[in-house]
């Protein structure tokens, strides 16, 4: 008798899309705008390449944000993803209902490394919605808001992002 072996894995709802940045509900804008600030304090003195999270707290609604913060060994840097997640789980939250991620790269969306797709797989319990948008650094320099209505944000989700991904299921 054949059992369903993949009845565990991972199957995202929803494909992603790209949509602009002034078709997101405000809290989804509210994410965005967390990440992008948080960028600001980012600690990239290596790379130079700045990135801020930002992940809902299910329960409480609460954002908590991280930046990368690097280190001249490299391995014990800190991605933006992991830190906020970090920062929330020491604060008692584990449960998330959305997340942001933002960088500049130009002419692509920059998602979560490998580790950080683990890292927030290990707490979804169900489908997290992730949001992908680029920070515009001539617009920090130029003081203007971090996003326009047409702006492009990837709409995917950890699902998509890690499929046929596994966690500890515990009871």
């Amino acid at each position: 008798m054949m059992t369903d072996l993949t009845k565990n894995f991972a199957r995202a709802e929803k494909a992603e899309e790209v949509v602009t940045y002034g078709s997101l509900d405000s809290s989804v804008q509210e994410l965005l705008t967390a990440a992008f600030e948080v960028r600001q304090r980012a600690y990239a003195p290596y790379s130079g390449f700045k990135v801020g999270a930002a992940f809902r707290a299910r329960v409480s609604g609460q954002i908590f944000t991280g930046c990368n913060v690097e280190n001249a060994a490299f391995t014990p840097c800190s991605c933006a993803e992991r830190t906020a997640l970090a920062k929330a789980v020491s604060e008692g939250a584990t449960e998330f209902s959305a997340g942001a991620v933002l960088a500049y790269e130009p002419d692509v969306f920059t998602t979560p490394c490998g580790v950080c797709r683990q890292f927030i797989r290990e707490f979804a319990t169900d489908d997290i919605q992730i949001y992908v948008a680029q920070a515009s650094d001539a617009r920090i320099a130029a003081k203007e808001e971090p996003f326009q209505s047409e702006d492009p944000v990837l709409c995917t989700s950890i699902f998509n992002l890690l499929p046929s991904s596994f966690r500890t299921y515990r009871k």
